[in-house]
């Protein structure tokens, strides 16, 4: 009995330690989230398998043709006497397609830089899933902050009915007094349950993009939610999206890869010789008596070469020539849609640190100072019950517009990352 109570015990300690485990999970910080996300997201997996095989598509570019041997028997039933086989003979033959003007070595080229465009592609949908990542990260971290302001008002809002129920207590306002301040609670409660759905709906975005099946409850991220007021000029940022711009780089490949493709279809447009080997072997003795003067084993060489009189592989080389020009046109439209995603992004972290400032060195500092001036004339009489809700419902305001400008400034700081291709701002 004694036993099965210590092992009940023992039981309900481990179960009781690892939900404890659970609970106590470290949050993860950017750095932690990316790599990640880096080592489980599917899609960019299944990206990198795209480019592993890219690369044995350049191991078949580069084989050479196959050899054709082939065996016979002629000569059968040539006989006036004797089995149908008395003049056989054995024949085979041998035949090799010599590829001329580098035609193994062109198709490897354009089947490497096939290669480079996958690698820059799939550098492409990393930015693009980076991107995506950063935003539910900064989603989470905004509405983190918005529940910490909801919650921060509601336990004010809490000690401001306490002592307005003491002073209903002692006579000092009036019920209706009294019932406007706990009405007003609500939108409090309302902001709350608001935040609370937001924060749970913004982590299980991040933990898709994880492919985590952490619970909800137990996952939980760890950053700075702040701005930097420092900004570098917008000529800078362009010259890093144009160095680093995957999208933009496999543009320039897919010119130089068109040029190869040129070259491969004039190649191809050549004529390549076939060069035959056979021997004959009659099958018996008396076979040697069949031919005038007398057959024996023989051996022979010749070559094929086909006229490449109407199909000289015009229409790939012209295919291939406009292609040149249509990757170059490719190419311009992918510069100048940089230019314009550089333009848009700084024009967006610019503009959100212009509403940031002031609210920074003045709007927070003053919003406190109007809410608590105003209740303490309130509670003294000094001001009607409609000016310190006013009061209060603007320092929410305030509050709440602070938080969601520093997630708009997060948010525009990381489509500026996305539009230059690096992580330029944290």
């Amino acid at each position: 009995m004694w036993r099965y109570l210590r092992g009940v015990c023992l039981a309900g300690l481990l179960v009781w330690g690892m939900a404890c485990q659970a609970q106590a999970q470290k949050a993860l910080t950017w750095d932690e989230v990316k790599t990640r996300f880096e080592a489980n997201n599917p899609t960019l997996r299944a990206g990198q398998i795209g480019i592993d095989e890219s690369k044995a598509e350049e191991v078949s570019a580069f084989l050479r043709p196959n050899p054709q041997v082939s065996v016979g028997v002629d000569q059968v039933g040539n006989t006036s006497s004797g089995s149908a086989f008395s003049a056989a003979t054995l024949i085979a033959t041998a035949s090799y397609l010599h590829e001329r003007q580098h035609k193994r070595e062109l198709r490897r080229e354009s089947a490497e830089k096939a290669t480079g465009i996958a690698v820059s592609s799939q550098a492409d949908l990393e930015r693009n899933l980076i991107f995506n990542l950063r935003s539910a990260f900064v989603g989470t971290l905004q509405a983190k902050a918005v529940l910490r302001v909801a919650t921060d008002n509601l336990d004010y809002w809490d000690k401001v009915l306490q002592i307005s129920r003491d002073r209903f207590d002692a006579g000092d306002i009036a019920q209706i007094d009294l019932d406007r301040l706990e009405l007003q609670r609500v939108q409090f409660e309302s902001d709350l349950q608001t935040a609370e759905v937001n924060l749970r709906t913004t982590k299980i975005q991040l933990l898709m993009l994880l492919n985590d099946r952490t619970p909800v409850d137990q996952f939980d991220v760890l950053g700075l939610y702040e701005y930097s007021d420092q900004l570098v000029p917008l000529d800078q940022f362009h010259q890093i999206a144009l160095d680093n711009r995957p999208d933009l780089k496999a543009a320039l490949q897919s010119v130089d890869k068109a040029k190869t493709d040129h070259q491969l279809a004039v190649a191809n447009g050549s004529t390549d010789p076939t060069i035959n080997v056979d021997a004959g072997f009659p099958t018996i003795s008396q076979a040697y008596l069949s031919y005038q003067p007398a057959l024996r084993e023989y051996v022979g060489l010749g070559f094929s070469i086909p006229l490449r009189v109407f199909d000289r592989n015009q229409g790939e080389k012209l295919r291939t020539q406009l292609d040149i020009d249509r990757n170059q046109k490719l190419m311009d439209a992918t510069q100048a849609q940089v230019f314009s995603d550089v333009d848009s992004a700084y024009a967006m972290v610019n503009s959100n640190l212009i509403l940031l400032r002031p609210y920074k060195t003045k709007y927070l500092d003053q919003a406190v100072r109007v809410r608590e001036t105003v209740r303490f004339s309130y509670e003294h009489g000094g001001l009607a019950l409609l000016d310190f809700l006013n009061a209060e419902n603007d320092y929410r305001s305030v509050q709440l517009n602070y938080v969601n400008l520093v997630g708009a400034y997060l948010m525009a700081a990381g489509q500026l990352n996305l539009a230059v291709g690096k992580e330029v701002i944290q």
